[in-house]
């Protein structure tokens, strides 16, 4: 019983019928694999820093509008509502260290 490779071993001769050409075209189409590889795997990467970089910046713009609103609400408020506020924050902050534990 003889093997059959799954290739034809033709396309690893060289013109003269000899088989040295063998790894040279073995190395080539891994080397050919690894690059097409290697674009897709850039092209995700490229893709994924685009959308992040778009979250980003639209979470900066969401903070900033946030930051205006709380400082305008913060001047609007009474001493008394501001205290009430810290002691709530207070309070939430122990709950949310206690929870992480």
């Amino acid at each position: 019983m003889t093997f059959q490779p799954p290739y034809s071993p033709s396309i690893f001769r060289k013109k003269d019928g000899t088989s040295e050409g063998r790894p040279v075209a073995i190395d080539s189409r891994i080397e050919q694999a690894m690059d097409l590889v290697k674009n897709h795997l850039i092209f995700a990467v490229q893709e994924e820093v685009r959308v992040l970089k778009e979250q980003i910046k639209e979470l900066m713009e969401k903070n900033s509008k946030l930051e205006l609103e709380n400082s305008l609400l913060r001047n609007l408020a009474s001493p008394e509502q501001l205290q009430k506020l810290q002691s709530q924050d207070r309070c939430n902050m122990h709950d949310t260290k206690v929870m992480s534990f």
